[in-house]
């Protein structure tokens, strides 16, 4: 039997692999649109004017902070320059994944007397906790802290 190679089954060959080529751009821009989980600020020019400024006031309060999971507690530890524990902080946060916010939740953080705990139940996988703390003087601390689950 011999093999031809016509006009035909060349055309078929370049539609076959440009459609699959097509396909698979269209099948990953869908998705990547779908789960876009927006703006992180509306202008960001606007919020630029406002960044050193922002910046240096959150480095005077000298606090530093880290994230685990006990367990299904969150545990948020905020210390000032001396090590103490920060208790008097107004928390806002939101705990979600990086890609979308379809996972997104508002953990009720309370503080014990050391940290700040507030109970999830997280699947496993990467998450971020996008905070924002007052401090009694009015001062906006943000932060956004990575949590790695393995269950």
């Amino acid at each position: 039997m011999n093999a031809v190679m016509t006009g035909r089954k060349v055309l078929a060959i370049f539609v076959l692999g440009f459609g699959i080529i097509i396909t698979v751009n269209l099948t990953l821009a869908f998705n990547a649109i779908r789960t876009f989980p927006g703006l992180e600020t509306k202008n960001s020019y606007v919020a630029s004017q406002q960044f050193d400024a922002n910046r240096a006031a959150q480095e005077a309060l000298g606090w530093q902070t880290s994230l685990v999971l006990e367990g299904d507690t969150l545990i948020l530890d905020m210390r000032d320059r001396a090590g103490r524990p920060v208790g008097d902080a107004d928390i806002v946060s939101t705990l979600g994944r990086a890609t979308n916010v379809s996972q997104d939740m508002t953990p009720a953080f309370a503080f014990d007397g050391q940290v700040w705990r507030a109970p999830v139940d997280l699947a496993p996988g990467n998450w971020d906790l996008r905070m924002q703390a007052t401090a009694a003087d009015g001062t906006i601390f943000r932060r956004r802290l990575k949590l790695e689950t393995i269950r």
